[in-house]
């Protein structure tokens, strides 16, 4: 049988200090293994030069392939551009900033060619800021709980993927993709790897916390409708107790047990209560009309600004 080949897929944004050191420490990793490797750089919107690291390292090393897409479109869109541009027998997903250290990435392999279509890295440990491991903690079980299929706790993106697998998600028709729910729904034979995320090398974090709210919202709405029928429950739970005060209150005067209760301050609290829960779903509402009328307009979700080291001729459109 000819050698399998692995795609390793790392989105990088103005990441020049670690894409170097990325790929040496993968040549080291997997250079007992019988595979091929093809590295896919997918450059989004860089702008401290890592497009030209990129470019030098591909014009030395045949097998570093880059997308340079033309602006900044997010995290998961960069992975999808990877996932379309990717050739190899595997694919490996994995973050330029080596706090998935490419060690890992030997385990995965062995477990790929034990059978297993995807293997995906579960996070034992974290380097991180104690709000974002607080953050992370309860996100990824508010998400198992809410989730219509089973969702693995504390996995990230990085992983292996079966071609077949790969193959599969291409086909999907939604523009805003959540990589790690559809790689769960798909399905097929799945293990978890556990593993310590080390601290970031260098450079400054790109995922903010406003990127972080943000990717959790398209986990929640990408996964499950239930956000919807927890706001259905609380719309009907705040009516029923209105009308219950209501009656109580009534029986109250016609019985002359009482007067209505005069304080202006609870009726002002109460009302920006109330005010608040309906802002709230009205919130939960909007975050899947949201996702609704970005499907719909059936944009790309990312464009290629510049090919280099595939076999089709490099474009250019700078």
């Amino acid at each position: 049988m000819s050698q399998p080949m692995l795609s390793v897929i790392v989105p990088v944004l103005d990441e020049r200090d670690n894409v170097v050191t990325l790929r040496d420490r993968l040549d080291a990793a997997l250079g007992e293994m019988d595979v091929a490797i093809e590295f896919v750089f997918v450059d989004d919107g860089s702008t401290d030069g890592t497009s030209d690291v990129l470019a030098s390292m591909a014009a030395a090393d045949s097998r570093v392939r880059v997308l340079c897409l033309s602006r900044n479109f997010g995290h998961q869109a960069a992975l999808a551009a990877g996932l379309e541009h990717a050739a190899g027998d595997a694919v490996v997903i994995m973050d330029a900033d080596l706090q998935d250290p490419p060690e890992v990435v030997p385990e995965f392999v062995a477990q790929w060619r034990a059978g297993h279509q995807v293997v995906y890295g579960v996070r034992r440990d974290r380097k991180e800021a104690l709000w974002k491991r607080a953050g992370y903690f309860v996100f990824y079980r508010l998400l198992a709980r809410f989730a219509y299929l089973d969702m693995p706790l504390d996995s990230g993106d990085f992983c292996l993927m079966d071609r077949r697998v790969v193959d599969e998600l291409k086909k999907l028709p939604e523009v805003g993709r959540y990589l790690r729910g559809l790689r769960s729904w798909a399905g097929w034979k799945q293990v978890g790897v556990p593993y310590a995320r080390a601290a970031r090398a260098a450079g400054k974090p790109k995922y903010t916390l406003r990127k972080l709210i943000h990717l959790a919202a398209d986990g929640f709405v990408s996964s499950s409708v239930r956000p919807l029928r927890v706001a259905t429950k609380i719309g009907f739970i705040f009516a029923f107790l209105s009308v219950t005060t209501t009656v109580v209150y009534l029986v109250m005067w016609l019985s002359g047990l009482g007067d209505w209760p005069p304080g202006f301050a609870t009726t002002v609290l109460l009302i920006t209560f109330l005010f608040g829960i309906q802002f709230m779903l009205i919130g939960i509402l909007g975050e899947y009309v949201g996702s609704i009328h970005s499907e719909v307009k059936r944009r790309p979700p990312y464009l290629v600004a510049r090919r280099i080291g595939f076999d089709k001729d490099d474009v250019n459109t700078d």
